[in-house]
Protein backbone atom coordinates (compact mmCIF):
# COMPACT_ATOMS: atom_id res chain seq x y z
CA UNK A 1 0.00 0.00 0.00
CA UNK A 2 1.33 3.42 -0.74
CA UNK A 3 2.42 5.20 2.47
CA UNK A 4 0.52 8.01 3.85
CA UNK A 5 0.33 10.19 7.29
CA UNK A 6 -3.35 10.77 7.03
CA UNK A 7 -6.33 8.72 7.12
CA UNK A 8 -7.01 9.38 3.40
CA UNK A 9 -5.86 9.44 0.49
CA UNK A 10 -6.37 12.86 -1.56
CA UNK A 11 -9.34 12.95 -4.08
CA UNK A 12 -8.00 11.24 -7.23
CA UNK A 13 -4.58 10.07 -5.91
CA UNK A 14 -3.89 6.12 -6.81
CA UNK A 15 -4.21 4.33 -4.27
CA UNK A 16 -1.94 0.54 -4.67
CA UNK A 17 -3.04 -1.89 -1.91
CA UNK A 18 -2.45 -5.65 -0.96
CA UNK A 19 -5.53 -5.32 0.75
CA UNK A 20 -7.68 -8.27 -0.98
CA UNK A 21 -4.80 -10.63 -1.41
CA UNK A 22 -4.28 -10.33 2.35
CA UNK A 23 -7.75 -11.15 2.93
CA UNK A 24 -8.04 -13.81 1.34
CA UNK A 25 -4.70 -15.59 1.96
CA UNK A 26 -6.15 -16.07 5.55
CA UNK A 27 -7.39 -19.38 7.30
CA UNK A 28 -10.29 -19.71 9.07
CA UNK A 29 -10.09 -17.44 12.55
CA UNK A 30 -11.22 -16.72 15.64
CA UNK A 31 -12.09 -13.65 14.21
CA UNK A 32 -13.95 -15.41 11.56
CA UNK A 33 -16.25 -16.91 13.71
CA UNK A 34 -16.61 -13.77 16.28
CA UNK A 35 -17.94 -12.12 12.75
CA UNK A 36 -20.05 -14.72 11.50
CA UNK A 37 -22.00 -14.42 15.13
CA UNK A 38 -22.11 -11.23 15.40
CA UNK A 39 -23.27 -10.60 12.01
CA UNK A 40 -25.33 -13.65 11.49
CA UNK A 41 -27.88 -12.88 13.36
CA UNK A 42 -29.76 -10.73 10.84
CA UNK A 43 -31.28 -13.51 8.84
CA UNK A 44 -31.87 -15.39 12.29
CA UNK A 45 -33.93 -12.46 13.43
CA UNK A 46 -35.98 -11.94 10.16
CA UNK A 47 -37.10 -15.59 10.69
CA UNK A 48 -37.71 -15.11 14.11
CA UNK A 49 -40.19 -11.93 13.20
CA UNK A 50 -41.91 -14.08 10.87
CA UNK A 51 -42.81 -16.60 12.55
CA UNK A 52 -43.94 -14.50 15.50
CA UNK A 53 -46.07 -12.41 13.87
CA UNK A 54 -48.03 -15.36 12.54
CA UNK A 55 -48.29 -16.92 15.38
CA UNK A 56 -49.37 -14.37 17.36
CA UNK A 57 -52.00 -13.15 14.85
CA UNK A 58 -55.16 -15.29 16.09
CA UNK A 59 -54.48 -13.47 19.63
CA UNK A 60 -54.04 -10.13 18.78
CA UNK A 61 -58.00 -10.66 16.96
CA UNK A 62 -58.69 -11.51 20.66
CA UNK A 63 -61.10 -8.32 22.48
CA UNK A 64 -58.71 -9.01 25.56
CA UNK A 65 -55.69 -8.35 23.34
CA UNK A 66 -56.10 -5.27 20.70
CA UNK A 67 -59.49 -6.87 18.97
CA UNK A 68 -58.16 -6.36 15.55
CA UNK A 69 -59.93 -8.17 12.36
CA UNK A 70 -58.46 -10.53 10.12
CA UNK A 71 -57.60 -8.05 7.79
CA UNK A 72 -56.16 -5.76 10.09
CA UNK A 73 -53.71 -8.97 11.04
CA UNK A 74 -52.74 -9.68 8.09
CA UNK A 75 -51.67 -6.58 6.87
CA UNK A 76 -49.06 -6.44 9.66
CA UNK A 77 -47.29 -8.88 8.07
CA UNK A 78 -47.17 -6.61 4.61
CA UNK A 79 -46.39 -3.76 6.76
CA UNK A 80 -43.52 -5.35 7.50
CA UNK A 81 -42.83 -6.25 4.09
CA UNK A 82 -42.69 -2.77 3.23
CA UNK A 83 -40.74 -1.74 5.76
CA UNK A 84 -38.22 -4.54 4.61
CA UNK A 85 -38.10 -2.93 1.24
CA UNK A 86 -37.91 0.58 2.26
CA UNK A 87 -35.32 -0.38 4.66
CA UNK A 88 -33.09 -2.30 2.11
CA UNK A 89 -33.16 0.36 -0.39
CA UNK A 90 -32.22 3.26 2.18
CA UNK A 91 -29.86 1.49 4.47
CA UNK A 92 -28.39 0.41 1.39
CA UNK A 93 -26.95 3.04 -0.65
CA UNK A 94 -25.87 4.86 3.11
CA UNK A 95 -23.84 1.31 3.77
CA UNK A 96 -21.74 1.87 0.22
CA UNK A 97 -21.41 5.58 1.29
CA UNK A 98 -20.83 5.81 5.14
CA UNK A 99 -19.61 1.98 5.29
CA UNK A 100 -20.43 -1.44 6.36
CA UNK A 101 -19.35 -1.20 10.11
CA UNK A 102 -21.50 2.24 10.90
CA UNK A 103 -24.69 0.55 9.15
CA UNK A 104 -24.78 -2.99 10.55
CA UNK A 105 -24.51 -1.09 13.83
CA UNK A 106 -27.58 1.33 12.95
CA UNK A 107 -29.45 -1.32 11.73
CA UNK A 108 -29.85 -3.48 14.01
CA UNK A 109 -30.74 -0.18 16.72
CA UNK A 110 -33.18 0.64 14.29
CA UNK A 111 -34.83 -3.16 14.66
CA UNK A 112 -34.24 -2.86 18.59
CA UNK A 113 -36.53 0.39 18.50
CA UNK A 114 -39.01 -0.84 16.18
CA UNK A 115 -40.01 -4.39 18.28
CA UNK A 116 -39.33 -2.52 21.73
CA UNK A 117 -42.15 -0.07 20.64
CA UNK A 118 -44.47 -2.90 19.36
CA UNK A 119 -44.28 -4.67 22.46
CA UNK A 120 -45.89 -0.65 23.65
CA UNK A 121 -49.11 -0.83 21.82
CA UNK A 122 -51.76 -0.61 23.93
CA UNK A 123 -55.86 0.11 23.90
CA UNK A 124 -57.43 -0.13 20.80
CA UNK A 125 -59.07 2.26 17.89
CA UNK A 126 -57.12 3.67 15.32
CA UNK A 127 -54.68 5.34 16.94
CA UNK A 128 -53.06 2.50 18.41
CA UNK A 129 -53.69 0.42 15.56
CA UNK A 130 -51.71 2.94 13.20
CA UNK A 131 -49.03 3.08 16.16
CA UNK A 132 -48.71 -0.71 15.90
CA UNK A 133 -48.33 -0.47 11.98
CA UNK A 134 -45.73 2.52 12.37
CA UNK A 135 -43.58 -0.01 14.75
CA UNK A 136 -43.72 -3.02 12.85
CA UNK A 137 -42.54 -0.39 9.80
CA UNK A 138 -39.82 0.09 11.77
CA UNK A 139 -38.53 -2.91 12.52
CA UNK A 140 -38.59 -4.04 8.84
CA UNK A 141 -36.73 -1.02 7.50
CA UNK A 142 -34.21 -2.34 9.91
CA UNK A 143 -33.66 -5.84 8.90
CA UNK A 144 -33.87 -4.75 5.48
CA UNK A 145 -31.13 -2.96 6.14
CA UNK A 146 -29.34 -5.11 7.80
CA UNK A 147 -29.16 -7.46 4.52
CA UNK A 148 -27.30 -5.06 2.72
CA UNK A 149 -25.25 -4.16 5.08
CA UNK A 150 -24.22 -7.55 6.75
CA UNK A 151 -23.99 -9.67 3.61
CA UNK A 152 -21.43 -6.69 2.39
CA UNK A 153 -19.57 -6.81 4.88
CA UNK A 154 -19.27 -10.84 5.34
CA UNK A 155 -18.31 -11.15 1.73
CA UNK A 156 -15.48 -8.41 1.60
CA UNK A 157 -14.17 -9.57 4.69
CA UNK A 158 -14.24 -13.17 4.51
CA UNK A 159 -11.49 -15.38 2.95
CA UNK A 160 -12.27 -16.12 -0.74
CA UNK A 161 -12.12 -20.12 0.30
CA UNK A 162 -14.74 -19.84 2.63
CA UNK A 163 -17.22 -16.61 1.53
CA UNK A 164 -19.84 -19.42 -0.47
CA UNK A 165 -20.39 -21.68 2.53
CA UNK A 166 -20.45 -18.75 5.32
CA UNK A 167 -23.09 -16.84 3.04
CA UNK A 168 -25.05 -19.95 2.61
CA UNK A 169 -25.00 -21.03 6.32
CA UNK A 170 -25.44 -17.62 7.55
CA UNK A 171 -28.30 -17.36 5.29
CA UNK A 172 -29.82 -20.60 5.98
CA UNK A 173 -30.15 -19.45 9.33
CA UNK A 174 -33.25 -18.01 8.96
CA UNK A 175 -35.08 -21.33 9.68
CA UNK A 176 -32.78 -21.43 12.63
CA UNK A 177 -34.88 -17.83 13.97
CA UNK A 178 -38.46 -19.69 12.80
CA UNK A 179 -37.27 -22.93 15.08
CA UNK A 180 -37.05 -20.08 17.63
CA UNK A 181 -40.09 -18.09 16.77
CA UNK A 182 -42.18 -21.00 16.61
CA UNK A 183 -40.80 -22.72 20.23
CA UNK A 184 -40.87 -19.39 21.82
CA UNK A 185 -44.38 -18.18 21.33
CA UNK A 186 -46.32 -21.80 21.71
CA UNK A 187 -44.59 -21.77 25.12
CA UNK A 188 -45.93 -18.31 25.62
CA UNK A 189 -49.39 -18.40 24.72
CA UNK A 190 -49.83 -21.52 26.18
CA UNK A 191 -48.11 -20.53 30.05
CA UNK A 192 -48.79 -16.45 30.21
CA UNK A 193 -51.40 -14.28 29.72
CA UNK A 194 -52.45 -13.56 26.56
CA UNK A 195 -52.34 -9.81 26.60
CA UNK A 196 -48.95 -10.34 27.86
CA UNK A 197 -47.87 -13.13 25.94
CA UNK A 198 -47.79 -11.70 22.47
CA UNK A 199 -45.53 -8.52 23.71
CA UNK A 200 -42.88 -10.98 25.15
CA UNK A 201 -42.86 -12.71 21.91
CA UNK A 202 -41.98 -9.41 19.94
CA UNK A 203 -38.87 -9.30 22.67
CA UNK A 204 -37.41 -12.34 21.84
CA UNK A 205 -35.44 -11.00 18.86
CA UNK A 206 -34.54 -7.66 20.62
CA UNK A 207 -33.12 -9.80 23.84
CA UNK A 208 -30.94 -12.24 20.93
CA UNK A 209 -29.80 -8.51 18.83
CA UNK A 210 -29.29 -7.67 22.94
CA UNK A 211 -26.71 -10.33 22.92
CA UNK A 212 -24.61 -9.64 19.54
CA UNK A 213 -24.67 -5.72 20.16
CA UNK A 214 -21.77 -6.17 21.68
CA UNK A 215 -19.69 -7.99 18.75
CA UNK A 216 -20.86 -5.82 16.75
CA UNK A 217 -19.16 -3.01 18.38
CA UNK A 218 -15.97 -4.70 18.19
CA UNK A 219 -15.82 -5.81 15.05
CA UNK A 220 -13.36 -3.24 12.00
CA UNK A 221 -14.96 -1.82 9.45
CA UNK A 222 -14.54 -3.47 5.97
CA UNK A 223 -10.67 -2.86 4.87
CA UNK A 224 -11.85 -3.08 1.49
CA UNK A 225 -14.58 -0.17 1.79
CA UNK A 226 -11.97 1.73 3.76
CA UNK A 227 -9.34 1.45 0.66
CA UNK A 228 -12.14 2.06 -1.87
CA UNK A 229 -12.80 5.29 -0.41
CA UNK A 230 -9.21 6.63 0.36
CA UNK A 231 -9.01 5.50 3.89
CA UNK A 232 -5.44 3.83 3.92
CA UNK A 233 -4.58 4.02 7.53
CA UNK A 234 -7.91 3.21 8.76
CA UNK A 235 -7.58 0.08 6.07
CA UNK A 236 -4.22 -1.01 7.41
CA UNK A 237 -5.67 -0.76 10.83
CA UNK A 238 -8.54 -3.14 10.32
CA UNK A 239 -6.70 -5.27 8.39
CA UNK A 240 -4.17 -5.44 11.05
CA UNK A 241 -6.71 -6.49 13.80
CA UNK A 242 -8.00 -9.33 11.68
CA UNK A 243 -4.87 -10.44 11.19
CA UNK A 244 -3.51 -10.52 14.57
CA UNK A 245 -6.49 -13.09 15.18
CA UNK A 246 -5.06 -14.90 12.27
CA UNK A 247 -1.48 -15.22 14.10
CA UNK A 248 -2.75 -15.48 17.46
CA UNK A 249 -4.32 -18.44 16.18
CA UNK A 250 -1.10 -20.05 15.04
CA UNK A 251 -1.49 -19.22 11.27
CA UNK A 252 1.83 -18.10 9.63
CA UNK A 253 1.54 -15.24 6.72
CA UNK A 254 2.95 -16.15 3.55
CA UNK A 255 4.67 -13.42 1.47
CA UNK A 256 2.69 -11.54 -1.23
CA UNK A 257 4.03 -10.18 -4.37
CA UNK A 258 3.17 -6.86 -5.34
CA UNK A 259 1.54 -8.49 -8.63
CA UNK A 260 -1.34 -9.26 -6.59
CA UNK A 261 -2.05 -5.51 -5.31
CA UNK A 262 -4.67 -3.92 -6.78
CA UNK A 263 -4.98 0.10 -7.93
CA UNK A 264 -7.74 2.23 -7.03
CA UNK A 265 -8.47 5.90 -7.71
CA UNK A 266 -10.65 6.93 -4.70
CA UNK A 267 -13.16 9.65 -5.00
CA UNK A 268 -16.31 8.98 -6.71
CA UNK A 269 -19.74 8.40 -4.95
CA UNK A 270 -21.82 5.76 -6.62
CA UNK A 271 -25.42 6.04 -6.12
CA UNK A 272 -28.47 4.28 -7.56
CA UNK A 273 -27.71 6.22 -10.73
CA UNK A 274 -24.06 4.50 -10.60
CA UNK A 275 -25.88 1.04 -10.00
CA UNK A 276 -28.41 1.12 -13.07
CA UNK A 277 -25.79 1.92 -14.98
CA UNK A 278 -23.75 -1.20 -13.92
CA UNK A 279 -27.12 -3.16 -14.30
CA UNK A 280 -27.80 -2.02 -18.01
CA UNK A 281 -24.80 -1.32 -19.27
CA UNK A 282 -21.72 -3.59 -17.74
CA UNK A 283 -23.17 -6.80 -16.72
CA UNK A 284 -26.53 -6.91 -18.03
CA UNK A 285 -26.27 -10.88 -18.04
CA UNK A 286 -25.61 -10.92 -14.40
CA UNK A 287 -28.95 -8.37 -13.61
CA UNK A 288 -30.85 -10.91 -15.19
CA UNK A 289 -29.30 -13.70 -13.64
CA UNK A 290 -29.72 -12.03 -10.16
CA UNK A 291 -33.37 -10.65 -10.60
CA UNK A 292 -34.36 -14.79 -11.77
CA UNK A 293 -32.56 -16.34 -9.28
CA UNK A 294 -34.16 -14.00 -6.31
CA UNK A 295 -37.76 -13.90 -7.97
CA UNK A 296 -38.00 -17.03 -8.48
CA UNK A 297 -36.80 -18.62 -4.90
CA UNK A 298 -38.98 -15.58 -3.02
CA UNK A 299 -41.82 -16.48 -5.57
CA UNK A 300 -41.80 -20.31 -4.37
CA UNK A 301 -41.15 -20.05 -0.50
CA UNK A 302 -43.69 -17.00 0.10
CA UNK A 303 -46.25 -19.70 -1.96
CA UNK A 304 -45.58 -22.51 0.02
CA UNK A 305 -44.59 -21.41 3.64
CA UNK A 306 -47.09 -18.80 4.17
CA UNK A 307 -49.73 -20.93 3.01
CA UNK A 308 -48.48 -24.08 4.78
CA UNK A 309 -50.78 -24.58 8.06
CA UNK A 310 -53.49 -23.55 5.73
CA UNK A 311 -52.94 -26.85 3.55
CA UNK A 312 -52.31 -29.08 6.74
CA UNK A 313 -55.55 -27.41 8.00
CA UNK A 314 -57.62 -27.85 5.09
CA UNK A 315 -56.52 -30.70 3.20
CA UNK A 316 -55.22 -32.77 5.76
CA UNK A 317 -57.48 -31.64 8.76
CA UNK A 318 -54.61 -31.14 10.98
CA UNK A 319 -55.49 -28.33 14.09
CA UNK A 320 -54.08 -25.42 14.48
CA UNK A 321 -52.91 -25.74 17.87
CA UNK A 322 -50.48 -29.41 16.12
CA UNK A 323 -49.29 -27.17 13.16
CA UNK A 324 -46.12 -25.85 14.96
CA UNK A 325 -44.77 -29.10 15.32
CA UNK A 326 -45.32 -29.73 11.36
CA UNK A 327 -43.65 -26.18 11.26
CA UNK A 328 -40.30 -26.95 13.13
CA UNK A 329 -40.14 -29.97 10.90
CA UNK A 330 -40.01 -28.17 7.78
CA UNK A 331 -37.72 -25.68 9.36
CA UNK A 332 -35.33 -27.65 10.21
CA UNK A 333 -35.48 -29.43 6.83
CA UNK A 334 -34.65 -25.64 5.82
CA UNK A 335 -32.01 -25.28 7.66
CA UNK A 336 -30.14 -28.52 6.98
CA UNK A 337 -29.74 -27.93 3.37
CA UNK A 338 -27.43 -24.61 3.33
CA UNK A 339 -25.21 -26.16 6.55
CA UNK A 340 -24.76 -29.41 4.59
CA UNK A 341 -24.72 -28.14 1.10
CA UNK A 342 -22.71 -25.21 1.47
CA UNK A 343 -19.41 -26.42 1.39
CA UNK A 344 -20.16 -27.65 -2.20
CA UNK A 345 -20.72 -24.37 -3.15
CA UNK A 346 -16.83 -23.83 -2.95
CA UNK A 347 -15.97 -26.75 -4.36
CA UNK A 348 -18.24 -28.17 -6.80
CA UNK A 349 -18.68 -24.79 -7.65
CA UNK A 350 -21.50 -22.41 -7.97
CA UNK A 351 -22.79 -22.66 -11.82
CA UNK A 352 -23.38 -26.91 -10.96
CA UNK A 353 -24.75 -26.26 -7.38
CA UNK A 354 -27.34 -23.46 -7.97
CA UNK A 355 -28.36 -24.97 -10.90
CA UNK A 356 -28.37 -29.01 -9.22
CA UNK A 357 -30.50 -27.31 -6.11
CA UNK A 358 -32.95 -25.37 -8.13
CA UNK A 359 -33.86 -28.14 -10.79
CA UNK A 360 -33.51 -30.83 -8.04
CA UNK A 361 -36.05 -28.85 -6.08
CA UNK A 362 -38.97 -28.02 -8.59
CA UNK A 363 -38.53 -31.95 -10.09
CA UNK A 364 -39.29 -32.94 -6.72
CA UNK A 365 -42.17 -30.50 -6.11
CA UNK A 366 -43.78 -31.84 -9.12
CA UNK A 367 -43.34 -35.34 -8.18
CA UNK A 368 -45.23 -34.61 -4.78
CA UNK A 369 -47.74 -32.64 -7.38
CA UNK A 370 -48.69 -35.64 -8.39
CA UNK A 371 -48.65 -37.56 -5.65
CA UNK A 372 -51.34 -34.57 -3.94
CA UNK A 373 -53.38 -34.73 -6.63
CA UNK A 374 -53.56 -38.53 -6.30
CA UNK A 375 -54.56 -38.53 -2.73
CA UNK A 376 -51.39 -40.42 -2.24
CA UNK A 377 -50.27 -38.22 1.00
CA UNK A 378 -51.10 -38.02 4.24
CA UNK A 379 -50.52 -34.88 6.45
CA UNK A 380 -46.78 -36.68 7.81
CA UNK A 381 -45.77 -37.40 4.44
CA UNK A 382 -46.33 -34.08 3.20
CA UNK A 383 -44.35 -32.49 5.36
CA UNK A 384 -41.81 -35.65 4.84
CA UNK A 385 -41.53 -34.07 1.26
CA UNK A 386 -41.51 -30.56 1.63
CA UNK A 387 -38.45 -31.11 4.06
CA UNK A 388 -36.81 -32.65 1.30
CA UNK A 389 -37.92 -30.35 -1.32
CA UNK A 390 -36.61 -27.24 0.71
CA UNK A 391 -33.71 -29.61 1.79
CA UNK A 392 -32.34 -28.08 -1.60
CA UNK A 393 -34.51 -25.14 -2.26
CA UNK A 394 -33.37 -23.46 0.75
CA UNK A 395 -29.22 -24.25 -0.33
CA UNK A 396 -30.49 -22.71 -4.06
CA UNK A 397 -32.37 -19.29 -2.47
CA UNK A 398 -29.29 -18.63 -0.62
CA UNK A 399 -26.75 -19.21 -3.23
CA UNK A 400 -29.06 -17.11 -4.61
CA UNK A 401 -28.32 -14.00 -1.97
CA UNK A 402 -25.35 -15.05 -2.54
CA UNK A 403 -25.26 -14.58 -6.07
CA UNK A 404 -25.93 -10.72 -6.16
CA UNK A 405 -23.62 -9.75 -3.28
CA UNK A 406 -20.12 -11.05 -5.39
CA UNK A 407 -21.07 -10.71 -9.13
CA UNK A 408 -21.46 -6.78 -8.59
CA UNK A 409 -19.13 -4.27 -7.91
CA UNK A 410 -18.08 -2.65 -4.53
CA UNK A 411 -19.01 0.35 -4.26
CA UNK A 412 -22.58 -0.19 -5.63
CA UNK A 413 -22.63 -3.78 -3.82
CA UNK A 414 -24.83 -3.11 -0.73
CA UNK A 415 -27.06 -1.20 -3.19
CA UNK A 416 -27.06 -4.31 -5.55
CA UNK A 417 -28.38 -6.36 -2.63
CA UNK A 418 -31.01 -4.17 -1.70
CA UNK A 419 -32.24 -3.73 -5.01
CA UNK A 420 -32.54 -7.90 -6.32
CA UNK A 421 -33.96 -8.08 -2.33
CA UNK A 422 -36.41 -5.48 -3.19
CA UNK A 423 -37.59 -7.02 -6.21
CA UNK A 424 -37.54 -10.49 -4.90
CA UNK A 425 -40.21 -9.37 -2.19
CA UNK A 426 -42.58 -7.61 -4.49
CA UNK A 427 -43.13 -10.90 -6.77
CA UNK A 428 -42.95 -12.99 -4.14
CA UNK A 429 -45.49 -11.00 -2.04
CA UNK A 430 -47.55 -12.26 -5.10
CA UNK A 431 -47.34 -16.07 -3.66
CA UNK A 432 -49.47 -16.02 -1.09
CA UNK A 433 -52.52 -14.18 -2.36
CA UNK A 434 -52.49 -16.07 -5.45
CA UNK A 435 -51.99 -19.86 -3.17
CA UNK A 436 -54.64 -18.71 -0.57
CA UNK A 437 -57.26 -18.36 -3.93
CA UNK A 438 -56.13 -21.96 -4.58
CA UNK A 439 -56.42 -23.22 -1.42
CA UNK A 440 -60.14 -21.75 -0.72
CA UNK A 441 -62.25 -23.82 1.48
CA UNK A 442 -59.91 -27.00 0.77
CA UNK A 443 -62.90 -28.26 -1.67
CA UNK A 444 -60.53 -28.63 -5.00
CA UNK A 445 -57.21 -30.22 -4.71
CA UNK A 446 -56.98 -30.00 -8.32
CA UNK A 447 -55.91 -25.89 -8.43
CA UNK A 448 -53.57 -26.45 -5.66
CA UNK A 449 -51.74 -29.07 -7.94
CA UNK A 450 -51.76 -26.53 -10.79
CA UNK A 451 -50.47 -24.61 -8.49
CA UNK A 452 -47.51 -27.03 -7.34
CA UNK A 453 -46.74 -27.09 -10.79
CA UNK A 454 -46.64 -23.42 -11.36
CA UNK A 455 -44.17 -23.00 -8.36
CA UNK A 456 -42.22 -26.32 -9.46
CA UNK A 457 -41.81 -24.85 -13.31
CA UNK A 458 -40.87 -21.81 -12.24
CA UNK A 459 -37.95 -22.88 -10.11
CA UNK A 460 -36.86 -25.04 -13.15
CA UNK A 461 -36.50 -21.47 -15.12
CA UNK A 462 -34.33 -19.99 -12.44
CA UNK A 463 -32.10 -23.47 -12.29
CA UNK A 464 -32.11 -23.02 -16.28
CA UNK A 465 -30.92 -19.30 -16.27
CA UNK A 466 -28.18 -20.34 -14.06
CA UNK A 467 -26.58 -23.03 -16.21
CA UNK A 468 -26.39 -20.37 -19.43
CA UNK A 469 -25.57 -16.74 -17.17
CA UNK A 470 -24.09 -18.35 -14.00
CA UNK A 471 -21.01 -17.13 -12.50
CA UNK A 472 -18.21 -19.08 -12.24
CA UNK A 473 -16.67 -16.94 -8.72
CA UNK A 474 -16.18 -19.72 -6.17
CA UNK A 475 -12.59 -19.50 -4.87
CA UNK A 476 -11.91 -15.91 -6.80
CA UNK A 477 -11.40 -12.46 -5.05
CA UNK A 478 -14.22 -10.25 -5.32
CA UNK A 479 -12.53 -8.25 -7.40
CA UNK A 480 -11.82 -10.82 -10.14
CA UNK A 481 -15.20 -11.56 -10.10
CA UNK A 482 -16.27 -7.72 -10.68
CA UNK A 483 -13.83 -5.17 -10.71
CA UNK A 484 -14.50 -2.19 -8.43
CA UNK A 485 -15.91 0.60 -10.63
CA UNK A 486 -12.54 2.73 -9.02
CA UNK A 487 -9.94 0.05 -10.42
CA UNK A 488 -7.21 0.92 -12.85
CA UNK A 489 -4.34 -0.60 -14.83
CA UNK A 490 -0.96 0.22 -14.11
CA UNK A 491 -0.72 2.00 -17.34
CA UNK A 492 -3.51 4.21 -16.13
CA UNK A 493 -2.07 5.05 -13.01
Amino acid sequence: MTNSNSAGAAEGAVVRSLIPARIDRLTWSPFHTRMVLALGTAWVLDGLEITVASAVGAVLSEETTLGLSSTQVGAIATVYLLGEVFGALFFGRLSDALGRRNLFIVTLGVYLGGNALTALVWGSGPAALVFLYLTRFIAGAGIGGEYAAINSAIDEMMPARYRGRVDLGVNGTYWAGAIIGTLGTYVLLNNVELGLAWRLGFLIGPVIGIAVWGLRRHLPESPRWLILHGREDDAEQSMRQIEDAAVASGQTLTPLDDSQAISVRPGARHGYLSLLKVLFRRYPQRSVLGATLMITQSFLYNSIFFTYTLVLAKFYGVEAEATPIYLIAFAIGNLAGPLLLGRLFDTVGRRRMIAGTYLISGALLAVTAILFQSGALTALTQTIAWCVIFFFASAGASAAYLTVSEVFPQEVRAQAIAVFFAIAQCFGAIGPIFYGWLIGAGEDPFKLFLGYLIAAAVMVVGGVVEIFLGVDAEGKALEDVAPPLSAITDDDA
